[in-house]
């Protein structure tokens, strides 16, 4: 029977003489319920691909004709929406090129509508995620110099960070996107949203560099003349737990590198030490609900001066570092890769799509359905 070629209305009727109580029922054996789960994945996949060429053929449509038409900006973003869902599928993410949308979602890119810049840089996060295939299709396509653009210059700040959202994870573990990224001076831009206002933008930006910096120490040495550990030990007294963890796990891997060791500190060797004072102040105060919820911070600061001062911290002394009813470890953990995501495999496995999305982001939903109904493109899909 699985060779057999599907008719969908075929299906139906024979599934619905299962549970029309006319007669009665019986068992289905094991070839049929693997024929009926290999038909409804084949219906649910052509259904997918035929959407998802329907959505480019609309998406390659001069805006002039779409405005004339009635389709609006929020019809646009509510497509882009929709085709995010359908390339959480790795599958489906390789076939946005040869069905003719991945061209037109670069382009929008540089629509003049920052929502829906910020949302095509939602889609080709997605596509480019943990995908070697997509991320090489997406440089061919001079997807990247858009995404530079936005994420060093667009007005709009929600753009500008979708866009290094994008950047990031079309480089990770993408040498040639690494390359574009320095002769691009990416590094300035990184720098300067280290200097924002916005602590996503600093989280989003500590990430990235502390992604490069674990794939290649010889850029310790830039990273320390564009001023990144000043900044870093600025935002190490953040307000914000995320930006506190992600600067000192910053200034870790800065500390730890050894090609350069401490050189790039030694300017700001007293202020480094009064940092981490202050924070082992800060942490001796705390409720002990507040050290439970510090535990990476805990970890980070004593390993940070056992790399810059080759002694332990007063956290150890003070019982501090590890709680009663925590694990205690010989070498300080790796607890800076909870919020930098180290990919440093040569070939890392694709994540799963619940993974890919940007839990901050709340724009899901809301699929505008103009050109007929859109089928569930999330079968092949664990879903952000």
């Amino acid at each position: 029977m699985a060779g057999d070629r599907l008719s969908w209305a075929g299906l139906l009727k024979w599934s619905l003489s299962y549970v029309d109580g006319a007669g009665p029922s019986r068992a289905i054996s094991e070839e049929e319920r693997r024929w009926l789960a290999e038909a409804v994945e084949r219906h649910m996949m052509v259904d997918v691909v035929s959407r998802m060429r329907e959505i480019a053929l609309l998406m390659s449509t001069p805006p002039a004709v779409l405005e004339a038409q009635g389709i609006t900006h929020d019809d646009i973003e509510g497509l882009l929406s929709e085709l995010q869902v359908h390339v959480e599928s790795i599958d489906m993410a390789n076939d946005l090129h040869s069905v003719g949308g991945l061209v037109p979602v670069i382009k929008y890119l540089r629509n003049s509508n920052a929502r829906i810049r910020a949302k095509a840089a939602d889609v080709v996060t997605t596509v480019v995620q943990n995908n070697p295939t997509s991320q090489q299709l997406v440089m061919e396509a001079s997807g990247f110099e858009p995404l530079l653009s936005n994420f060093r210059s667009d007005p709009d700040l929600t753009a500008r960070i979708k866009a290094l959202g994008a950047l990031s994870s079309l480089i990770r573990n993408n040498r040639p996107g690494v390359a574009a990224f320095r002769l691009a001076n990416g590094y300035t831009g990184l720098r300067d949203a280290l200097n924002s206002e916005s602590a996503r933008f600093q989280r989003k930006a500590l990430s990235l560099t502390h992604y490069l910096l674990s794939e290649s120490h010889s850029d310790c040495s830039v990273f320390a003349q564009l001023g990144f550990p000043h900044l870093m030990m600025r935002l190490a007294s953040s307000n914000d737990s995320g930006v506190r963890e992600a600067a000192l796990g910053g200034l870790l891997e800065l500390a730890r590198d050894t090609t350069l060791g401490n050189r790039s500190l030694l300017a700001e060797h007293d202020r480094l030490r009064r940092l981490l004072r202050g924070r082992m102040e800060s942490i001796r105060v705390m409720t002990p609900e507040d050290l439970d919820a510090a535990r990476e911070e805990r970890q980070l600061v004593d390993a940070l001066w056992i790399a810059c001062y080759n002694e332990p911290s007063m956290l150890r002394s003070e019982g501090l570092l590890v709680l009663p009813g925590e694990e205690s470890f010989e070498q300080p953990p790796d607890v800076a890769g909870r919020f930098f995501e180290p990919m440093r495999q040569a070939s890392a496995r694709r994540a799963p799509p619940v993974e890919r999305s940007d839990p901050g982001d709340g724009t899901r939903g809301g699929m505008v359905l103009l050109l007929g109904p859109a089928p569930d493109g999330r079968s092949n899909s664990q879903s952000h």
